[in-house]
């Protein structure tokens, strides 16, 4: 994958009492950050529900399951909507988001009672390609194809996650979050958000002459078409 090269201004050195000064400052601010976030978190867990549908017939490679189906033996789903973009082509965010999906973090997942499902759109034989060219098998997907699914979430089209929740009356859809939501979601991006050069995406504030590019992953992405 064609990455950006880091050249450019460097962070100013300072002598270690400055830096420890700034670095005070700085934790401040998280910290504040991180209280905010607990805040909204107890919110989050403060939403009421609404009932959702759940007989979807949803095209999976062991046969059509629906939206309960999914859940497995979890009470509570995570539902990751992947983007249809077309036949000859992959969503290059989705695929970011997707690739960050460890198999280990679905077993604690599953630990807290919650299971995981991305559903798509694009068609199965579509979907079995890409997760097999992006070594996803790790991941359960279901297409959603020729049913009103992604109409219903509000998805648009777009990307989107949804958490449900099932009780014995039913499926209940608890929260939704898409855009920005999603990418506060992503290792890769937490991550580099902590470099001094940060994503070095354009759309960031940084220090006038610190290295910044386009979105980098949207450049010559490898997807299973590559080799057709």
């Amino acid at each position: 994958m064609k990455k950006p090269t880091a050249t450019g201004k460097e962070p100013d050195v300072v002598d270690p009492s400055e830096w420890a000064h700034a670095r005070a400052e700085l934790l401040a601010a998280e910290k504040a950050a991180t209280r905010a976030q607990d805040a909204v978190a107890a919110q989050r867990r403060r939403l009421p529900m609404v009932r959702f549908r759940s007989d979807y017939a949803f095209a999976t490679p062991r046969g059509t399951v629906s939206l309960l189906d999914l859940f497995g033996e979890n009470s509570q789903l995570l539902l990751y909507q992947f983007m249809d973009t077309g036949p000859n082509h992959i969503c290059p965010g989705c695929t970011w988001f997707t690739d960050g999906i460890p198999a280990n973090g679905l077993a604690r997942l599953a630990q807290a009672g919650a299971s995981w499902a991305t559903v798509s759109d694009m068609p199965l034989e579509q979907m079995q390609r890409v997760w097999e060219h992006q070594h996803w098998m790790h991941i359960p997907f279901a297409s959603s194809r020729g049913t009103t699914f992604s109409a219903d979430c509000g998805a648009g089209g777009n990307f989107l996650l949804s958490v449900f929740l099932r009780n014995a009356d039913g499926v209940y859809r608890t929260y939704t979050t898409t855009q920005r939501g999603v990418d506060r979601l992503v290792f890769a991006n937490s991550m580099r958000d902590l470099l001094p050069y940060g994503r070095q995406e354009e759309w960031e504030d940084s220090p006038p002459g610190y290295p910044q590019h386009p979105t980098w992953w949207v450049q010559d992405l490898p997807h299973p078409y590559d080799n057709q």
